[in-house]
């Protein structure tokens, strides 16, 4: 693996500015880790530095040091808008189009700053920025960042800064079981581990505080909404509105459900459907080499990466599944076992 070079930001940050950093809608522990490791390190160098998600993020990842300092789109609109026309500099962190920041994308696109991608997902758009730092040959944007971070200034990493990146590293990766097959991001790690960072305590906060309610779901989720398909050796489970409201559902807590579908025995595809007020939320995975990046694109306007990927209908959660169950024969060759 090779390390991109990130020589050419460097100027532009050699006297203080206002940068804005931003991710994508449904921010993940790698959106949130690579956002604030960015801004503690920006910081650090003397910058007038804010941070946008467009929606709230779950609340397993409010430990992490900064995270109050993060505004949320949704709830402080003309904030955000006011920020987006003063940035000097728009980081798009985690994402890789500016349709991924949902109600935030006007604002974006109106927006005179330089605008900076880094990220690890495929097929960036690149028309929209400026400078432009991508590659899928990493676990995660915040790999990306501690990269950008030691090219940049190694002697501001500290443990706030490492226990971000360490927490975008650990959720991407499902906890160092999947896209992390490469001896640099271990290397990493271990650099992180030397400021003083406890992975157990991380690994606790982030997968070991589950609300009882959100317990609850999960249980009902698998005993109740897994529907598995052997002929195409795909699982997936579905989520009404009506269903989320009986266990108080809160952001974050369906996050890493479609998992739980996969590691069926024999599986190759994984879904989970949630119903939200307008669309059907859908995440996807895989394992082997079936693409549910292109399944994503293909079928449901969205997209990610080979194994991991997401996407929305907007027809009904009944139809969303019907259509989804008749998609599956045309990929029968490819989910063979």
């Amino acid at each position: 693996m090779d390390n991109l070079d990130f020589s050419s930001i460097t100027p532009l940050l050699s006297i203080p500015k206002r940068v804005l950093l931003t991710s994508h809608t449904n921010p993940d522990g790698d959106a949130i880790g690579a956002c604030l490791a960015m801004f503690h390190f920006l910081h650090i160098c003397g910058h007038d530095v804010k941070v946008m998600v467009p929606n709230h993020f779950p609340g397993f990842l409010s430990w992490m040091k900064g995270q109050d300092e993060i505004l949320i789109y949704k709830d402080e609109k003309e904030k955000c808008d006011l920020l987006f026309v003063n940035a000097e500099l728009i980081f798009s962190l985690d994402y890789n189009s500016p349709t991924r920041l949902g109600d935030a994308e006007e604002a974006f696109n109106r927006a005179t700053g330089i605008k900076i991608l880094i990220d690890h997902h495929i097929q960036p758009a690149m028309q929209y920025y400026d400078q432009v730092y991508s590659t899928i040959e990493t676990s995660s944007t915040s790999e990306l960042i501690f990269d950008f971070i030691i090219q940049n200034k190694k002697d501001t990493l500290n443990r706030t800064i490492a226990e971000c990146i360490y927490a975008g590293i650990m959720t991407d990766t499902g906890s160092f079981s999947y896209s992390c097959n490469h001896e640099k991001t271990f290397r990493i790690v271990a650099e992180l581990y030397k400021t003083g960072i406890d992975g157990v305590m991380i690994n606790r906060l982030v997968y070991s505080t589950f609300s009882e309610k959100r317990l609850r779901l999960l249980g009902y989720a698998l005993s109740e909404k897994l529907k598995v398909i052997y002929q195409y050796s795909t699982a997936y489970i579905s989520l009404t509105k009506e269903e989320l409201a009986r266990f108080d559902f809160r952001v974050g807590d369906t996050e890493g459900l479609v998992n739980y579908a996969l590691a069926i025995k024999g599986m190759k595809f994984a879904a989970l459907f949630v119903e939200k007020d307008n669309k059907v939320r859908i995440s996807l995975r895989s394992a082997g080499d079936f693409s549910v990046n292109n399944f994503a694109r293909n079928h449901f306007e969205g997209g990610g990466h080979k194994n991991a990927a997401g996407g929305d209908s907007y027809i009904s959660l009944e139809k969303t599944l019907e259509k989804f169950e008749d998609l599956l024969s045309g990929y029968q060759d490819e989910l063979r076992n």
